[in-house]
């Protein structure tokens, strides 16, 4: 027991550190570009902090499990923005870039329009779907670094010949950058796997296990980011990182695992409940609807107005608690 414990407190000293590193070097990058914190977040950030999750789903999908990404993508969304993103939002609103924030959005909500109208229209989530997914994922990149130098260039000229003395050279940001994610996904590692070798020595039931180790597991990059770019004040490079590893979770998780392994609803796989006398998939009941909702009720505000309120924040941890109640009720 002892050995696991050690491991575990290691894991989460690299996470802490890591965490540390990756938001150094994403706020260096963004004030040497001049692009604002929400779009590095939104893309650099965002890929940094999904990586683990794309190997994860490609080889789950090479392994014939294509349609763990499912239910992975939507359960990820839901976490990184009902739990991790409420978190910031409700201890520290703050105001956001309208801009820089529509992009990210608009491209979730339409491949969230992709997914549900496949879902809804038989599950069959076929290789045609998977490239789809993939070609919007690109087309977002495109649009985001266009995006990015656009802000660049007007920040320049508003600016003028800015000093940069204080900033640290770009090799050390890019080393940061690297390191800092490297040393985020091998703390979550040793966190999730010891963490469960600690729980299950005392007897914790595996359904619990599950609930609660490796579902944290997958967002624990997502939450060390967030909580270290609060405590750096970088509020707004921690909505960008949500906003974007929700896309980059149905775009390019869960676009590769579906290119890689296509897959088609079952009851096995994501479960069914009796609805009006009739018996419907649980994902399609639940999941789903909810993904959009706390979306919506995360982002429309703050892009109508140009601030988070706490009450979102509050909120949307209301229905986090509702729906992790349903799951242990279930």
């Amino acid at each position: 027991m002892l050995p696991h414990i050690l491991w575990f407190a290691f894991g989460l000293v690299l996470l802490i550190k890591g965490g540390d590193w990756f938001v150094d070097g994403a706020a260096d990058l963004a004030k040497r570009f001049r692009v604002p914190d929400i779009l590095i977040g939104a893309t650099v950030v965002s890929i940094g902090t999904t990586l683990p999750e794309v190997m994860v789903s490609a080889t789950s999908a090479a392994q014939g499990q294509g349609a763990m990404a499912y239910g992975n993508a939507v359960g990820s969304v839901i976490c990184n923005t009902a739990l991790i993103s409420a978190l910031t939002v409700a201890i520290r609103p703050s105001s956001v870039d309208r801009k820089s924030l529509l992009t990210p959005v608009a491209f979730f909500f339409g491949a969230a329009a992709i997914y549900s109208a496949v879902a809804y229209t038989g599950g069959n989530f076929t290789r045609p779907v998977g490239l789809v997914l993939l070609a919007l994922f690109v087309i977002y990149m495109v649009v985001a670094v266009r995006q990015a130098l656009t802000s660049g260039s007007k920040a320049s000229e508003e600016a003028g010949a800015e000093e940069d003395g204080e900033l640290m050279p770009v090799w050390k940001e890019l080393l940061l950058l690297v390191l800092g994610a490297g040393v985020i996904a091998w703390g979550a590692d040793l966190l999730v796997d010891h963490g469960i070798a600690i729980a299950e020595g005392f007897g914790v039931p595996q359904t619990v296990i599950a609930l609660t180790f490796v579902a944290l597991g997958t967002s624990l990059p997502e939450l060390v980011t967030a909580i270290t770019s609060l405590i750096k004040g970088h509020s707004a490079l921690s909505l960008g990182n949500i906003c974007g590893a929700n896309l980059f979770n149905l775009v390019l998780v869960s676009g590769m695992a579906i290119t890689i392994g296509p897959f088609r609803f079952s009851a096995p796989t994501f479960g069914t409940m009796m609805l009006g006398g009739k018996e419907v998939f649980s994902s399609l009941v639940i999941d789903t609807p909810l993904m959009l909702i706390v979306m919506a009720v995360l982002t429309l505000p703050a892009i109508k107005t140009g601030q988070l309120k706490r009450w979102q924040g509050i909120l949307l941890l209301c229905l986090y608690a509702g729906f992790c109640a349903f799951q242990f009720m279930g």
